[in-house]
């Protein structure tokens, strides 16, 4: 009995032991959070003192109805500011994500651009701006609504010229002339003139020049 009364002491007395180990730990924080709080207390109050005097000194007026109405409105919209701070977050982590791939894009189009000034792309707009400043230069609004009315026409035309056959002309027209020496060219008197014209390839161009403009000269064409 007396074993057992003894062991029974000794438990108690190790268990008294944790007890006044825990109220010791806790007499310990609880005197840790008096010092921070008394520490958080003269700092707030430094502030809250630094606050208004800086208020003062620009006389800004506080109205307590007003910082209440504030706290009401962030109150209300808690789940709001969760979701705004959500949002941020989700395009943080997109920009952490797209960073690598952005950077692929802007190295790619710098290296476009590095071919692009190689071949003179921008040489040549800068020129551009020559061409479009004579144009200003040179025409005015009156030309401009003028150019505009007809620019169906202007258009057609040049789609015309620029068909195979109309260009295959042109082209060998340009040659011929090219071709020709106006310090060789020989002289032709009347009776030669009239012998040129019998030849066959001469009375081809006559008939080609009549036809022209007996076609020229049609109300057709004319409308067109």
């Amino acid at each position: 009995m007396d074993k057992n009364i003894q062991i029974q002491i000794d438990e108690l007395n190790g268990k008294l032991d944790l007890i006044l180990e825990y109220v010791n730990q806790q007499r310990l924080k609880s005197a840790s959070v008096d010092d921070l709080i008394a520490d958080v207390s003269i700092v707030g109050k430094d502030m809250y003192n630094s606050a208004v005097l800086e208020l003062e000194n620009r006389s800004v007026e506080i109205d307590p109805e007003d910082v209440k109405m504030i706290a009401l409105k962030l109150l209300r919209n808690v789940r709001n500011i969760n979701g705004v701070l959500d949002t941020f977050e989700s395009a943080v982590d997109f920009m952490k994500d797209a960073s690598p791939i952005l950077n692929e894009m802007i190295i790619d189009m710098i290296k476009r651009l590095n071919d692009f000034d190689k071949k003179g792309y921008f040489g040549f707009i800068a020129e551009t701006g020559a061409i479009i400043d004579n144009i200003v230069t040179h025409f005015g609004r009156e030309d401009i609504r003028l150019l505009a009315d007809n620019i169906v026409s202007i258009l057609e035309t040049l789609k015309s010229l620029t068909q195979p056959e109309m260009m295959a002309s042109i082209n060998n027209a340009i040659k011929v002339y090219s071709s020709l020496d106006m310090d060789t060219v020989q002289e032709y008197s009347v009776w030669k003139l009239m012998r040129e014209i019998n030849k066959p390839e001469m009375k081809r161009a006559l008939g080609f020049m009549v036809s022209f403009m007996k076609n020229l000269s049609q109300p057709d064409n004319e409308s067109k």
